[in-house]
């Protein structure tokens, strides 16, 4: 009879709005900081109107974050990606270990290079000979993964996953079940994006950024709040953690993923495809619904996005006084790498007994019951978290993280 692998998480890495580091975004969400605000490196007509949530650095400091050889080609999406990477390595002590056990690199975007391509078409719209290929071949989505890789070693196992806004979710999904096959004794799996004009005005282009700031599961709710960054965790099998000695921060004790196919850039009214992915990650790990003391919410702030996931939580937690709030008012949405930076966001709130509150949030929703939670709540034990990540083309994910 075969011996059920667990998956643990010894590194954690991130970058966001809210702080170029853990530390410093555990400080912000300690203090109530939220990272929307004006746009100053994009540029765009829109600014100045449309608020979004930037990591407050040029490419050019972000190199230096990234420590790497400045050469100016590097895509924003890609430096973020290092930079988080590097951060979760370090964490779990493998900067210099990066071999001694099969090792894998998934990572997950939406936009790739496109800042770069952006850059390139603007000078060769202007004259025909302008405008610097070198730009051109970082737009593809693996060629941030490519770039991680070869800056840290990584040569077991590379692969990008692009589900939209369930992206670096189903990277870390994906990881854990190689790990748990037997295939890799180590993932590094996470996701990347930076801001963009081409998702700043396709995004605009649906109607849904509010110029208010995003403000999920309010009855007065207008929009999501486009934002950048990273994040990455260190997956380990239980064996290589039990013969190295490693610390543990937690668990993936489970995954769900579930595609409802409703509508293009809509969820089900009813939360089909979120209840199905929430369910599945409970069977996943063996857990009733009165077992998870969090839920960080997909929480987007749109009409429809908030609406079909508190319906799904409705559903699959009943009556059940099931403690939730969207982190998305503090970082914005940061579209293929939101699974992947609210799974360390999780991760932090289960290492410091946290349950994060939902900012922005004012009145309650006429449709639901529940409830998002208003205050930081400190000094309380977090058993299990459930982290909810939902896509365009009703691609859903939910992870479940579990105290070690």
């Amino acid at each position: 009879m075969s011996v059920a692998v667990r998956v643990f998480v010894t590194g954690i890495g991130i970058i966001s709005s809210i702080g170029f580091n853990c530390e410093e975004t555990e400080d912000s969400l300690k203090s109530g900081k939220t990272g929307i605000g004006t746009m100053k490196n994009l540029v765009s007509v829109h600014s100045g109107e449309i608020p979004v949530a930037e990591v407050p650095a040029s490419n050019e400091e972000l190199e230096d974050l990234a420590r790497i050889r400045k050469t100016g080609y590097s895509s924003r999406t890609t430096l973020l990606g290092i930079i988080a990477a590097g951060e979760a390595l370090r964490c779990s002590g493998l900067d210099e270990d990066i071999g001694s056990f099969r090792t894998g690199l998934i990572s997950a975007t939406t936009v790739g290079g496109m800042d770069r391509s952006e850059k390139f078409f603007k000078s060769y719209i202007q004259h025909k000979s302008g405008g610097r290929l070198r730009y051109i071949v970082t737009h593809d989505c693996g060629d941030s993964t490519a770039a991680i890789a070869d800056t840290f070693g990584i040569r077991d196992h590379v692969s990008t996953i692009s589900t939209a806004c369930s992206s670096s979710a189903n990277a870390i999904l994906t990881g854990a079940r190689l790990i748990k096959g037997g295939l890799l004794d180590r993932v590094i799996a996470g996701g990347t994006d930076a801001l963009s004009l081409f998702t700043l005005n396709g995004f605009n282009s649906l109607m849904i950024l509010d110029k208010k700031g995003c403000r999920p599961f309010d009855e007065d709710r207008n929009g999501l709040t486009l934002g950048e960054g990273s994040a990455f965790i260190v997956m380990e099998s239980e064996t290589v953690t039990a013969r190295i000695g490693k610390k543990l921060l937690c668990e993936v004790s489970g995954y769900g993923n579930a595609c409802d196919a409703y509508h293009q850039t809509a969820s089900s009214p009813e939360g089909g495809g979120a209840y199905l992915s929430m369910k599945q990650a409970l069977h996943c790990s063996g857990l009733t619904p009165d077992m998870i003391d969090y839920i960080n919410a997909h929480g987007t702030g749109t009409k429809n996005n908030d609406l079909s996931e508190g319906r799904a939580i409705e559903r699959l937690f009943g009556y059940l006084p099931v403690k939730f709030s969207s982190t998305k008012a503090f970082t914005g949405h940061t579209l293929g790498a939101a699974g992947a930076v609210e799974a360390v966001l999780g991760i932090m709130a289960i290492r410091n007994g946290w349950i994060y509150p939902n900012p922005g949030f004012a009145r309650q929703m006429s449709e639901l019951r529940i409830t998002p939670e208003k205050k930081l709540i400190r000094n309380t034990r977090i058993r299990n978290l459930m982290s909810n990540s939902f896509g365009f083309g009703g691609n859903n994910t939910s992870l479940i993280f579990s105290e070690c």
